[in-house]
Order: C-alpha cells, then sequence, then structure tokens
C-alpha cells in the first residue's frame, strides 16, 4: 500500500508504551498498567477517555507487551454472532486479547455475551468508551473489569503530538513546515490527538509549492473552513451545538430546540447522549415546577435504547417540546449545591442527639433520640422541630421558584415552618 494514502494518526502510530504521548500516570514508572505488563497479568478492563487520546493504540500496546494474541472489533459493526465467532477460534496458550472500541453502545444481550468468556478467563477484555462506564457498562461486566480513566491529553502533549509528526512522518517530511502558531490548530482539534493529526496532514499538503510552509493561525483556520465539516461527534461543534440545544431547551423555545436537536441527529449523533442530556435538564432547569418532566426524560432515554433510530428521533421530539414548555426553576439545583457547600465547611458539626439513632441501652442511656418527636403522633403529620446541627439552626437552603406548583410548596412549607427558615 503507497504510505501517503495511510492516514497520519497510523502511520505515525507508537510502537511501543515508552512512545505513548500522554497517560504517564498509568504507564509511566510505576503506573498501574505499566505494573500490569511487567507482572504479565492483564486484568480485564475499561479504558474510559474522551475522543482522541490513544485508547485504541494502548490496548494494542499492552496485548503486545503481553504476547497475546489481539482481536479488535467495533461496538457499531459487531453483534452477538461476531463476539460468539470470536469466542470460539482456538486461542492458543494464553487468551486473546478482546478490544471492543465504543463498547458503550453494546446492548445488554451483546454484553451478556462477553460476561461467561470474561468470567471463565478465555478472553481478556479490553473496552475503550468515552462515556461513564457506571451507566454504559451492566453492572455483572464492569464489576468483573478493572476501569482506567484516560486523561485528556494538555497542551504540552498536543504540541509534542505535532512536533513528532512533522520529525518522524516520511510524507511530511518532504516539505519544508516550521510552525509559527499552534493555538488555532490545538482550538479546532479539541484535545482530540486524532483529529489533530488529521488537520495538520491538511494544512501541510494544501500548501502548494516548494517554498516553506509557514503555519500561522490564520491560515489554519483558512484550509480548515475550506474542508471541515461543520459538525464532528467528537470535536468542538460537538460541544457548541449540544450547548445550544440545552440552552435552547432552558430558554422555553421548543423551535430552536428542535433545530439544534435535527442538527446533531443528521450528523449522527448518539441519541442515547441526548437523551442523557436532557435528563439532566429536567431536573437541573425544571425540577419540581413541573416533576414530570423528570420522568418523561427518564422514560425516554430508556425507549430509545429498546427502539433505536429512525423511529427514536419522535421520542426525542416529543420530550423536547415538552421540556421546552415546561414551566422552569433551577431551585433545587441551587439548593443542592448551597448544601454541599455548607457541608464542607460544617462537617464537624455533631448531629443532635434527639435526632441519633438508639439501637442500644447505652445509647439511650447517653440520651441518643432523647426528645425526638415523631411526625405522625401529631396533627397533619408535623411537628415543628430542629433537624439540623444546633449551630445551623434556621439555615434555609431551598428558596422555592416563582412558578405555581412551587409557589404552593412555599405556602405549605410557611405554614409548617412560619418563621422559623424566614418563609
Amino acid at each position: 500500500m503507497n504510505t501517503a494514502t495511510i492516514p497520519l494518526p497510523e502511520r505515525i502510530r507508537p510502537r511501543t508504551l515508552d512512545e505513548v504521548i500522554g497517560q504517564r500516570k498509568l504507564i509511566g514508572p510505576g503506573g498501574s498498567l505499566r505494573m500490569a505488563v511487567a507482572s504479565g497479568r492483564l486484568p480485564s478492563m475499561i479504558l474510559w477517555g474522551p475522543p482522541g487520546v490513544g485508547k485504541t493504540t494502548l490496548a494494542l500496546l499492552l496485548a503486545e507487551a503481553v504476547k497475546r494474541p489481539f482481536v479488535a472489533l467495533s461496538a457499531i459493526n459487531a453483534g452477538v454472532k461476531e463476539i460468539r465467532d470470536v469466542l470460539a477460534r482456538p486461542s492458543g496458550m494464553f487468551p486473546p486479547v478482546v478490544f471492543i472500541d465504543e463498547i458503550h453502545r453494546f446492548n445488554k444481550g451483546q454484553q451478556d455475551a462477553l460476561l461467561g468468556a470474561v468470567e471463565k478467563g478465555q478472553i481478556t477484555l479490553i473496552g475503550a468508551t468515552t462515556e461513564n462506564p457506571s451507566f454504559e457498562v451492566n453492572g455483572a461486566l464492569l464489576s468483573r473489569c478493572q476501569v482506567y480513566v484516560l486523561e485528556a491529553l494538555d497542551r504540552n502533549d498536543l504540541v509534542q503530538l505535532v512536533d513528532r509528526a512533522l520529525q518522524h512522518d516520511a510524507v511530511l517530511k518532504q516539505r519544508p513546515v516550521r510552525i509559527d502558531q499552534y493555538d488555532a490548530l490545538l482550538r479546532l482539534s479539541g484535545g482530540d490527538g486524532r483529529k489533530l493529526l488529521n488537520l495538520l496532514e491538511l494544512v501541510v499538503l494544501n500548501h502548494i509549492g516548494t517554498d516553506e510552509l509557514v503555519v500561522t493561525d490564520e491560515y489554519v483556520t483558512t484550509v480548515a473552513q475550506q474542508n471541515i465539516a461543520r459538525y464532528d461527534k467528537s470535536g468542538e461543534q460537538h460541544y457548541d451545538i449540544i450547548s445550544a440545544f440545552i440552552k435552547s431547551l432552558r430558554g422555553s423555545d421548543p423551535n430552536a430546540a428542535l433545530y439544534w436537536m435535527a442538527r446533531m441527529l443528521v450528523a449522527g449523533e448518539d441519541p442515547v447522549f441526548i437523551a442523557r442530556r436532557m435528563v439532566i435538564l429536567a431536573s437541573e432547569d425544571i425540577g419540581n415546577a413541573n416533576p414530570t418532566a423528570l420522568i418523561m426524560a427518564t422514560e425516554a432515554m430508556q425507549a430509545i435504547r429498546v427502539i433505536g433510530m429512525p423511529e427514536g428521533r419522535i421520542i426525542l421530539s416529543q420530550v423536547a417540546v415538552y421540556l421546552a414548555t415546561s414551566p422552569k426553576s433551577n431551585a433545587s439545583y441551587v439548593a443542592i449545591d448551597a448544601a454541599m457547600a455548607l457541608a464542607e465547611k460544617t462537617a464537624h458539626l455533631p448531629v443532635p442527639l434527639h435526632l441519633r439513632n438508639a439501637p442500644t441501652k447505652l445509647m439511650k442511656q447517653l440520651d441518643y433520640g432523647k426528645g425526638y418527636q415523631y411526625a405522625h403522633d401529631y396533627n397533619g403529620n408535623f411537628s415543628q422541630q430542629n433537624y439540623l446541627p444546633d449551630e445551623l439552626e434556621g439555615h434555609k437552603l431551598y428558596e422555592p421558584g416563582q412558578n405555581p406548583r412551587e409557589n404552593d410548596i412555599r405556602k405549605t412549607l410557611h405554614a409548617w415552618w412560619g418563621d422559623w427558615y424566614g418563609y
């Protein structure tokens, strides 16, 4: 194959762990993965990190370092049959390393197909994901894997990646190049090493002539605008468009919300990602102004997982319109942040005696639970008493929002607590 037709990220892919840029906490001296390799015992694992930080490369190098066969599958294309075909192959003396990219896209049946093989030691699983594995990998499989968090490449890492490509890639070395400014390269690649290298190659090969190419931010921006698609699921447009979508929902504009959501769907965005963000918004920006919003958003996320696309777009549309047209309140969001800040400052305060548990005779003798007023023994199932540490008595954290439902909550709190909390 003509070397020039191979993408730059593949041409300069590291050949050993020492050549990997970044992730020194894991593969540097004393790093957990470095120590695993040294022992020859590679555990099944999930590599969780942002796009373009080298998850695939790291998986391949780990397999090579412990001299294991390496099999790569993509969760986008592989089904249960493909998984079983891999498991049926003779593995020789050592179990193969089976790498599954985007493992968060596997459904429960596909993940269950891996579980038995991992349990029996038939394979060493390495799954790669950009999504929180706590949400996307079923508990049984997750409990049998170590989770390693890969850090985003910092500026020094990305600059080093560019410089190494210019110094060592045979194709780029044929052209005289000087980097005067890195900012546009780094900004447009959004911290994604693969995208950065593809952009660098585009910039260099766009230059016609034999004179030296001086790379500036202006030149990079011009080339990028002419050649790069306006939406990239792993890049800057991804974050800009999801931000516009959420702000449109928060701002009660269903038309804009549907437009930005359609932009994501047309570009191939994961519908579960969109649904998950709506679940967060339903609590953060609507909350008790309309508690049904959280139920709707959560059910939508589950329905999307079952139904998939293209029908899932209808569910997403229904819920987006519902959220956009719901009354808004961030009162609970503000309250928990205030409560956590207060908790950090006052973690030394004891629990008042009347609120303490008293399961033993000694504790009762020490007045644990003494004076506690059991709410159900009182009219209206309510008795006014202090539930905070004594030093924080009357400290209000929750202020109901200005909407019909929370106005009703405010009236109830006023009837219960009056001047105690200032409602």
